[in-house]
């Protein structure tokens, strides 16, 4: 039991290394005789005994013929009882000495094994401290653990099955299993509940060796102290954090593996999977497919050829109402890999009327399962604030005084955790060394295969697993948002006037330009249009241009972002660029002070009447133009839609109208009638008219509804005053004189002109505003958005893996796997060799 201290051979003087150059003493060693020699050369104290016996029995009173015949005649009754009685007594007396032999080397063992275990932690402390500048290698159990780990994320998709061991701990529901782990990992780790699942998913806990007694998890640098109540609390309850954050919505259990390391003084190296307990009912609370769910789980880590099975089983139940012995005898018929481990075994020997019904269980005869060990342990006395060390003296006590030892229905070295702890701890590292070489050059067949594939497949491009593609894509977007900085300021306010426009000229001719100029005089038409664009400005426009402004920013940073780059481009990119531009887009919001300010200088910029020169004067008039003729077009569309086709388009594409069409084109030439009679007509039909357009339709036969003619009407009106506001607009052109004298001694009065130029000067001052906006805070803040969602993104597993898809994507994450594996296997394999 002393430890191997050859790494340790600074601590010691070298004069005492040096020792062996002068006195051989494996030479002495061989010359002396062992145990067994020593043992034939001392007497026979059993035939000593017999022989004084003898002498006193023939000193004894009476005469010497009748002690002589008593010691010589066979057939004496009470001799034979006599020497019955004695042989019954030397048995009972060889059996407690046995158990008092075994129970002393026991105690023995222990000291020297507890001594042992504090001269190893202090030596730890001293590397841990660093006296030494020897660089500390990763503990062999570590470098395991870690193919484990990524062995866990690899997707066995080309044959290469993970059959390296773990020990796999499986039991019913409350039979103990979490007791017989934390007893081995000696800290109360895990969640605890009456009657309540506990274990709802997989945890892989890794226990090696260190000066400290501390756990902590795979994917998070904060170590648990294991010897504070607190760090044990905060433990047991991120257990269950993780535990509940694996189970999907509608499940109670789920497949999903927490690792855990755990690392202390004294404790065996060994990898363990705690698995969820088998039930045989669904209970209320659970989801209904959680039986098979455990089922198929457990199967899953049991059908690895490698992993060996600690099967624990409830002692203070009957054996016959467990169905994880049926479960185990299937994945392991032989036994081969099967450590049987029975729990509670005091409350079994209190309860059980025969004792010898316990040795049948341990011994596998009460139902079908083979094992290579079997155990018995107790795991405290069912309270769950009961410590480790408390428990183990428990156990200890009770297995000194128990009838199952006395009896030797057990063996000593059948009997508590640290005895099981040993053995599960040996087989392991047995299974380990059998198989880890075999795991490796299948790897290294999968290696081959993969990078095959890929010199056929993609020979031109390198290997770039998932999170490289996505750092290559995160260059590619941020370029494409640092370009939205280069767009040249009038590139901005082109786009910016025209969109604003296009979102604003239905409101400036329908609700503003036409109201007012229907009016009778230029008085009415100014205070009308000053009226309205008030309004206009204090409720909707300022609203508007932002609106327009996000828009035109939207689509610049939409085009930039899928715009084709010749060669260069990679599709695989697209689908990531389209979720970072609609979640960037999607947490964009403008400035919330840019609408008050926008409202100050679009009033500002409506209110200024004053055209300085005759060019702003005719720009103004080809606004106009250019606006009224759009809507003359639109209108003209309208009419040819609601009277259908003309005689030419009837002629040529053998087209007809519709009954209706044949109605509204009645309609309108009755409207048309009398517009040219009155060309200074309103903009509204008075009844009386309506009558008559309905009376004339009727003489001729057309039925027509008062609500059909005013519709036509508004379109054949609208047609009509566009018309003479276009050739108003022609005559403006050379107003100009008169309105810098403001149309004194002048018929003619061009207000609309100023009006298109007030909205003209609006909308280019406004686009310059936003523009400024947009270059100086807008697109700095978006490109802080992009970042900010690369990030997200760049932390999101389940989204990268949904973005970056595809048959290149998957072989070059395989193939990454598979080397990480690999080195991993390989680096492995040569310090398990450095420690053989």
């Amino acid at each position: 039991m002393i430890p191997d201290l050859s790494d340790y051979k600074w601590i010691v003087p070298d004069i005492v290394w040096e020792i062996d150059e002068y006195i051989d003493l494996e030479k002495i060693r061989k010359a002396l005789p062992n145990s067994e020699d020593l043992a034939k050369l001392a007497p026979d104290f059993d035939k000593i005994a017999e022989s004084l016996s003898v002498l006193k029995d023939f000193f004894t009173t009476g005469s010497p013929g009748e002690t002589a015949f008593r010691a010589t005649d066979p057939g004496s009754e009470s001799d034979k009882r006599y020497r019955k009685v004695s042989d019954k007594e030397k048995i009972d007396q060889l059996q407690e000495e046995l158990l008092h032999t075994q129970l002393k080397y026991q105690r023995i063992l222990e000291r020297l094994e507890k001594e042992n275990k504090e001269l190893r932690k202090l030596v730890l402390q001293k590397d841990d401290k660093g006296i030494h500048h020897r660089k500390l290698k990763k503990s062999l159990i570590d470098m395991y653990s870690e193919v484990l780990d990524v062995l866990s994320d690899y997707d066995a998709s080309y044959n290469t099955q993970d059959h390296l061991p773990r020990v796999v701990v499986v039991g019913d529901q409350s039979a103990g299993k979490t007791s017989v782990l934390e007893m081995i990992a000696q800290a109360r780790i895990f969640p605890r509940g009456s009657g309540e699942m506990m274990t709802r998913s997989p945890v892989k806990v890794t226990l090696s060796e260190g000066p400290h007694h501390v756990a902590l998890f795979k994917d998070s640098s904060r170590e648990f102290d294991l010897t504070k109540e607190e760090d044990l609390a905060a433990l047991r309850h991120e257990i269950e954090l993780r535990m509940r954050k694996n189970v999907k919505e509608g499940c109670t259990v789920s497949p999903e593996t927490i690792s855990l390391n755990v690392k202390g003084p004294g404790l065996q190296r060994m990898v363990l999977v705690d698995l969820p307990g088998v039930i045989n009912t669904v209970t209320s609370g659970m989801a209904p497919d959680t039986k098979e769910t455990i089922f198929s789980i457990s199967k899953a880590y049991m059908q690895n050829p490698n992993a060996i099975i600690l099967c624990i089983q409830d002692g203070s139940v009957d054996a016959e109402r467990s169905i994880v012995t049926d479960l185990v005898s299937q994945m392991d018929p032989h036994g081969r890999r099967t450590i049987f481990v029975l729990t509670k075994v005091d409350l079994a020997e209190k309860n059980v009327a025969s004792p010898s019904r316990i040795q049948q269980i341990i011994e596998g005869k009460l139902f079908p399962m083979k094992a290579l060990g079997y155990f018995a342990v107790v795991t405290g006395k069912g309270n769950s604030s009961e410590s480790i060390e408390a428990i183990r003296d428990y156990e200890e006590e009770f297995f000194q005084n128990s009838k199952l030892l006395k009896t030797s229905m057990l063996k000593a070295h059948q009997v508590t955790t640290r005895n099981l702890s040993l053995a599960v701890s040996d087989c392991f590292w047995k299974m380990v060394r059998e198989s880890v070489e075999q795991q490796a050059d299948s790897f290294k067949a999968t290696r081959f295969n993969l990078e095959t594939e890929w010199k056929n497949n993609y020979p031109r491009l390198r290997e770039l697993d998932r999170n490289e593609l996505f750092e290559k894509a995160k260059n590619e977007i941020l370029d494409e948002v640092i370009s939205l900085s280069q767009v040249t300021p009038k590139h901005w306010e082109e786009i910016l006037q025209q969109s604003l426009w296009e979102r604003v000229s239905t409101h400036v001719i329908e609700n503003i330009y036409l109201p007012a100029a229907q009016t009778m005089n230029s008085g009415t038409f100014n205070t009308t249009v000053d009226i309205k664009l008030k309004q206009w400005t204090d409720k909707q426009l300022p609203n508007k241009a932002v609106e327009v402004a996000w828009e035109t920013l939207q689509e610049e940073f939409s085009r930039f972002m899928t715009e084709p780059k010749g060669k260069e481009h990679d599709d695989i990119f697209d689908k990531l660029k389209e979720a970072v531009k609609e979640e960037s887009i999607k947490r964009h919001k403008w400035n919330d002070f840019a609408e008050d300010s926008l409202r100050v200088i679009q009033h500002n910029a409506l209110e200024d009447r004053s055209i300085s020169d005759k060019q702003q004067w005719d720009a103004a008039i080809y606004f106009m133009e250019e606006a009224l003729q759009a809507r003359l077009k639109d209108t003209e569309n309208a009419i040819e839609n609601m009277v259908g086709p003309d005689w030419k388009k009837r002629w040529l594409y053998w087209k007809n109208r519709t009954q209706e069409q044949c109605v509204h084109n009645e309609t309108k030439n009755e409207l048309e009638k009398m517009l040219k009679c009155n060309e200074e007509h309103p903009a509204y039909l008075a009844s009386d008219e309506i009558t008559t357009v309905r009376k004339n339709l009727e003489s001729r036969g057309v039925e027509v509804d008062p609500s059909l003619i005013k519709d036509t009407w508004h379109q054949v009106y609208r047609r009509h005053f566009l018309k003479t506001a276009l050739n108003h607009c022609n005559l403006c052109r050379r107003g100009f004189y008169y309105y810098q004298r403001h149309f004194v001694d002048s018929e003619l009065e061009c207000n609309d002109v100023v009006l298109f130029w007030r909205i003209q000067r609006m909308l280019a001052i406004t686009a310059n505003t936003l523009r400024q906006q947009l270059t100086n805070t807008e697109v700095r803040r978006l490109e802080k958005n992009v970042k900010e969602v690369l990030e997200d993104f760049a932390e999101d597993s389940e989204k990268k893996v949904k973005l970056l898809t595809g048959k290149r994507v998957q072989l070059a994450e395989d193939l990454k796997k598979v080397r990480e594996i690999q080195e991993k296997l390989d680096a492995f394999i040569e310090a398990l060799h450095q420690e053989k």
